[in-house]
C-alpha cells in the first residue's frame, strides 16, 4: 500500500538530503561522543550542568546593549511571547511580528523575466527567475544600509516530484517517479546555484527591485575559474576542460557567506548524488571517490550529460565540493572556486576578522562521523582598499580540528610536506591534499563528528557555535552515564573558545552548550534549561545566526521526519548567565519542510529565513504518511492556489510598527 511508504523510499532528492550521509570515514580516529563522554565521565559532571558551565574567554571591551543587561540581571536575552510547536501546512511567527514571503520559486528577479508557469516550465524561464530550495540568505548591504542592499541565497537542490506536473503515478497501489525528460534535467540544473537581488524597504516592507543593475542568476552551467593551489591539476582535467581551471557550473550549495569586502560564499555539499556510472577499472581515484560517497545517483543527469557518468568524465567529481566566492558587485565576473579551502561536503563559510587582521573562515563537513575545518588566510584584510582582498582566499592555512578530553581543542594545519602529509601516503603536493581533504584529516587524527553542519563565530562575546545535527550510527559502546546517547537523534551544539579570543589561534577550548531533544523524556538526555517550555525544546540543529546583539539564533531540520510533533524552525538560545541554555520558539515551518538561513540585518530590525522543501513529507503532518507529490501534496504553501504547486521561498520577518527583533 502507498500509505506505508516514506517520502525517501520513492523519492531519490529526499533520500539525498534526508540520508545524514551514510558515514564514509572508516579511520579509528574517535568520536565527539566519545570524547565528550570521557571527559564529563571523568569530572564527575550530573545530567543537566552541561548546559550551565561556560568556558572563560578573553574578549575585548563591548558597548553595552538591551541584551547584554538582561543578561547581567540573570534573565533572558530574548523578549518574546513564544509560538506554540506543532505541525500543519502554514507557517508561523511569534506575537507581534510579521512574516512576509519576498521570494518564491519562480518569482521574477528581472524586468523581462516570463511570469511564473508551474505547467508550462522552461529552462530559459528558469535562468531569470529565483531558483528552488533557497538555503543559504546572505545580504550585502548597499551605501551601508540595513533597508537596500543585495540579497544573496543560495539554490541547494531540486525535488522535481513536487516541482513537474504528471511525474508520479499510481497504479495497483504502487506509486512511482518516471523518470525525467532532458527539458526537467535542464530545468533542474537552471534552477540549482544562487541568486543575487537587489531588495529594498518600502513603507515598513521588503521589496525586490527587478530592474536592479546586480541582479543575476548563477546556475549549474554557469562558467567559473578555478583558482588557488589546485587550479591546473591533472585531476580536474575533462574532455570540456583541459586546463584543469575552468568548471561549468556549482551544486548542491548549502550554507554560504559574506566576506568582509562584500562578496558572496557558495559552498557547495552533497555533489555525490549528482554522479552515476562506475569508474573505469582499476582508476587511481577510485579510494577518494569511495571516501566521499561518489556515485551515489540521487540524479538523472548523467542520462544526459556525459560529465556526470563517471565511465565517461572520470574526473569530473574532483571539480565539487569547493568553496565558491562571487563578486556580487560586477554582474559579469567570473565566480571563482577557491581550492584553498579545502575540499568535503561543505556546509557553510561563515568568516570574521582576527584581532591579526587575518580573516578565518570556518567549514563544516557535513557526513556522520566527519570534520570540523578553519581557514585562515595568510594575509590580512584591508578594510579601505576592497580590491585588494578579492584574492585573499586563494592563500592560507586549512586546520582540521581535534577535540581533547580535557576541554582543549587543537588545529591541525593540512599542508603538505607536513606530518603524514607526504608522497610516502601518496600526496605529491598541496593540490592533493586538498583534493582528498579528507583523507589528509583521517590522517591527522581529527575528532570524528555527528555531521558538523553551520558553524557561526561571534564577534560580541569571542566564541564560536558549531551545529552537530545527529548521527544515527553511534553505538551503545561509545557513551556513558554522561552522554547517554546511543544513536544520537537530536544532535549537539558545540561553544568553543580560540586562545586569547583571537578567531586565528592554533588552539583553544571546548564545551557542550546544549544536547538537543525533548528533555522530558529521561533517555535522550537533552540538557536544556529548565525555563525551556515545552515548545522551546528542538533537535537537529542545522544552521544558525548571530544577530547585532550577540545573540544565538538556531534554525533546524529533521524535526518532522523523526517524528517529534513538531516541525522545523527558528529557535532564540540564551548562552550567557543564569539563563544559559533557555530556548524559545520564535517561527516555524510547514509540513515537510526545514527552516535555512537564517540572517538578521545589521539593524536587527529584519531577519531573512528561508524555507527550503516545504510539502516533502505526508499529509498526517509527521513526515511519516503517504507521500507527497505535485498533485497530491501536503500543503500548497505560501499560495495556497489549487493551481500553483508547494514553492520554497525567502520569508522577512519583521515587528509590527518597526523596532529591533526580540527587544
Amino acid at each position: 500500500m502507498t500509505e506505508n511508504l516514506t517520502q525517501k523510499d520513492i523519492f531519490p532528492t529526499s533520500q539525498l538530503e534526508d540520508a545524514e550521509g551514510e558515514g564514509h570515514n572508516c579511520t579509528d580516529n574517535p568520536t565527539m561522543g566519545e570524547i565528550i563522554g570521557r571527559r564529563f565521565s571523568r569530572r564527575g559532571f550530573l545530567q543537566g550542568s552541561l548546559a550551565v558551565s561556560a568556558i572563560a574567554a578573553t574578549v575585548g571591551p563591548l558597548a553595552l546593549v538591551s541584551a547584554e543587561k538582561a543578561r547581567a540581571a540573570g534573565g533572558s536575552a530574548f523578549a518574546f511571547k513564544e509560538v506554540e510547536a506543532g505541525v500543519d501546512a502554514d507557517h508561523h511567527v511569534a506575537e507581534g511580528y510579521d512574516a512576509n514571503v519576498l521570494l518564491r520559486w519562480g518569482d521574477a528577479l528581472f524586468a523581462d523575466s516570463p511570469a511564473f508557469d508551474p505547467k508550462n516550465q522552461t529552462a530559459e524561464a528558469q535562468r531569470r527567475q529565483f531558483g528552488y530550495n533557497n538555503d543559504y540568505v546572505g545580504y550585502i548591504p548597499l551605501e551601508g544600509s540595513s533597508e537596500h542592499g543585495l540579497l544573496v541565497v543560495n539554490h541547494e537542490y531540486t525535488n522535481p516530484h513536487l516541482m513537474f506536473p504528471g511525474l508520479v503515478t499510481i497504479a495497483d497501489g504502487k506509486i512511482k517517479q518516471t523518470p525525467l525528460s532532458k527539458e526537467q534535467v535542464d530545468i533542474e540544473m537552471a534552477a540549482h546555484g544562487g541568486t543575487i537581488v537587489e531588495i529594498r524597504k518600502v513603507d515598513g516592507k521588503w521589496q525586490v527591485v527587478p530592474d536592479g543593475k546586480y541582479n543575476r542568476r548563477i546556475t549549474a552551467t554557469t562558467e567559473m575559474q578555478v583558482t588557488g593551489p589546485v587550479a591546473g591539476n591533472e585531476r580536474l582535467k575533462t574532455a570540456a576542460d583541459a586546463t584543469g581551471a575552468k568548471v561549468f557550473g556549482t551544486l548542491n550549495n548549502c550554507a554560504g557567506g559574506v566576506t568582509p569586502w562584500g562578496t558572496y560564499i557558495m559552498a557547495e555539499e552533497n555533489f555525490h548524488g549528482y554522479f552515476s556510472g562506475k569508474l573505469p577499472e582499476g582508476h587511481k581515484e577510485a579510494a577518494n571517490y569511495k571516501r566521499y560517497g561518489v556515485p551515489e545517483g540521487s540524479y538523472e543527469w548523467a542520462n544526459f550529460y556525459d560529465r556526470f557518468d563517471l565511465s565517461k568524465e572520470p574526473h569530473e567529481p574532483n571539480r565539487y565540493g569547493w568553496v565558491v566566492e562571487v563578486d556580487v558587485l560586477d554582474p559579469q565576473s567570473v565566480p571563482k572556486k577557491r581550492t584553498a579551502l579545502g575540499r568535503v561536503k561543505h556546509e557553510g563559510a561563515a568568516n570574521i576578522v582576527s584581532k591579526d587582521g587575518r580573516v578565518v573562515l570556518y567549514l563544516g563537513d557535513d557526513e556522520r562521523f566527519d570534520y570540523v575545518y578553519k581557514f585562515v588566510t595568510a594575509d590580512s584584510y584591508n578594510a579601505a582598499d576592497r580590491a585588494a582582498n578579492l584574492d585573499l582566499l586563494d592563500n592560507g592555512t586549512l586546520y582540521v580540528a581535534k577535540f581533547s578530553e580535557d576541554g582543549t581543542l587543537a588545529w591541525l594545519p593540512l599542508t603538505f610536506g607536513q606530518g603524514p602529509l607526504t608522497a610516502e601516503h601518496g600526496f605529491a603536493s598541496q593540490a592533493d591534499v586538498l583534493i582528498e581533504t579528507r583523507r589528509a584529516a583521517d590522517l591527522l587524527g581529527a575528532t570524528k563528528m555527528d555531521r558538523p553542519e553551520d558553524i557561526e563565530p561571534n564577534a560580541v562575546n569571542g566564541k564560536v557555535y558549531v551545529m552537530l545535527t545527529n548521527n544515527s550510527k553511534r553505538k551503545a559502546d561509545q557513551v556513558d552515564a554522561a552522554n547517554p546517547r546511543a544513536d544520537n537523534a537530536f544532535g549537539h551544539i558545540i561553544e568553543i573558545s580560540e586562545e586569547d579570543g583571537v578567531f586565528s589561534a592554533t588552539k583553544g577550548k571546548w564545551e557542550v552548550l546544549l544536547k538537543c531533544g525533548d528533555p522530558s523524556v529521561a533517555a535522550v538526555g537533552a540538557s536544556f534549561s529548565t525555563e525551556t517550555t515545552k515548545n522551546g525544546w528542538f533537535g537537529m540543529p542545522d544552521n544558525c545566526s548571530i544577530d547585532a546583539a550577540g545573540r544565538l539564533w538556531v534554525a533546524t531540520d529533521g524535526n518532522s521526519n523523526k517524528a517529534t510533533g513538531r516541525t522545523d524552525g527558528l529557535w532564540a538560545v540564551d548562552t550567557e548567565g543564569d539563563a544559559r541554555a533557555t530556548s524559545k520558539l520564535f517561527y516555524r515551518v510547514p509540513v515537510g519542510a526545514e527552516l535555512c538561513g537564517p540572517l538578521f540585518l545589521p539593524d536587527d530590525q529584519t531577519a531573512f529565513v528561508a524555507v527550503q522543501h516545504p510539502g516533502d513529507g505526508g499529509d498526517d503532518w509527521s513526515g511519516h504518511g503517504r507521500p507527497s507529490y505535485y498533485e497530491d501534496l501536503s500543503t500548497r504553501w505560501p499560495d495556497f492556489k489549487p493551481d500553483m504547486p508547494v514553492r520554497p521561498a525567502v520569508v522577512a520577518i519583521t515587528k509590527v510598527g518597526g523596532g529591533k527583533i526580540a527587544v
